[in-house]
C-alpha cells in the first residue's frame, strides 16, 4: 500500500479569523489568496502555503488552547533585528530576548490567536 499526496501546507485555527488575517497580511506584506471572509484565508510563502481557518462551532473546543499545542510557525528571516522592528511596528512585539541556538538566532512572538511565531536568522 502506498501513501500518495499531492501537496502539503500548514493551517492555523482562529475563532477570530479576521483579526488574525489582519495580523498576517501586513506581517507577510501580501493579501491572502484565496480569501473567504470569516471562513478561510491563504498566504503563499516561499516553499509553504499558510492557511488560516475559522473552526466550525462544533469543533472549536479542539482549538481553544492553540498556544499549548507545541506547533510553531517559524519564519526564517535575513535580518532578525529588522524583522523584530517590523513585527513591533504592527503592535506585536516579540517576547523575551533573542536566543542564540546551534542553528542560529531566534526570538518568539504570538499572533492574535496565540499561535507561536518564531523569527529565525540562520548562522551565516
Amino acid at each position: 500500500m502506498t501513501f500518495r499526496y499531492t501537496d502539503a501546507f500548514v493551517t492555523l485555527a482562529a475563532t477570530d479569523i479576521e483579526t488574525v488575517v489582519r495580523f498576517y497580511a501586513p506581517l507577510l506584506e501580501q493579501e491572502p489568496k484565496p480569501y473567504i471572509p470569516n471562513v478561510y484565508a491563504e498566504f503563499q510563502l516561499s516553499g509553504l502555503r499558510l492557511g488560516i481557518f475559522k473552526p466550525k462551532e462544533n469543533h472549536r473546543v479542539e482549538f481553544e488552547n492553540s498556544a499549548q499545542s507545541g506547533m510553531s510557525l517559524c519564519l526564517e528571516v535575513e535580518d532578525l533585528e529588522e524583522a523584530i522592528a517590523h513585527l513591533t511596528s504592527l503592535g506585536y512585539p516579540p517576547l523575551g530576548e533573542i536566543i542564540t541556538a546551534s542553528h542560529g538566532r531566534e526570538i518568539y512572538a504570538y499572533d492574535p490567536a496565540t499561535n507561536r511565531l518564531i523569527l529565525h536568522e540562520s548562522i551565516k
